[in-house]
């Protein structure tokens, strides 16, 4: 396998940012990062295991789930559950964000912060929970669908 080439910012801290944590820099981790740094979006941790894989063979699940939770740590990359329950990270998040995914057609869209201000207000007014954005999933139909029932 050949050099891996420098990854462009942010990625050029994290080498430093994981040594500091007591990890080691490894050519598995440096695989996980050259995928990321071309990963736009959300992506499952297994989906990264494969693309790992396909650039080192050798790359061990437990290896990239270990530094995936690292990097979410370090604001990297966050992570939610889909309906479905799988978890998928979302790479270099610029704000938190909920999902909504339509059980007709399957699609999904995020849900930023002023599109979820009321529902967090009343439930930090009503209940006084705070809303971790990131993990709020809402099952429903989307208009299209809807419209056709």
């Amino acid at each position: 396998m050949g050099e891996t080439q420098a990854a462009p910012e942010p990625w050029a801290e994290v080498p430093a940012r994981l040594r500091a944590r007591g990890l080691r820099w490894t050519p598995q981790r440096r695989t996980l990062l050259a995928v990321l740094a071309e990963t736009r979006g959300h992506v499952t941790g297994a989906e990264l295991v494969e693309r790992c894989r396909t650039l080192d063979p050798a790359t061990i699940p437990s290896t990239v789930y270990r530094t995936l939770d690292v990097l979410e740590d370090l604001g990297i990359v966050r992570h939610a559950h889909g309906l479905d329950g799988r978890e998928e990270f979302h790479v270099l998040p610029a704000a938190d964000h909920g999902h909504l995914s339509c059980s007709g057609c399957h699609g999904t869209w995020d849900v930023d912060a002023d599109d979820a201000a009321a529902l967090v207000a009343v439930l930090a007014e009503r209940r006084g929970f705070r809303v971790d954005l990131s993990h709020l999933s809402v099952a429903g139909l989307c208009k299209g669908c809807a419209s056709e029932r």
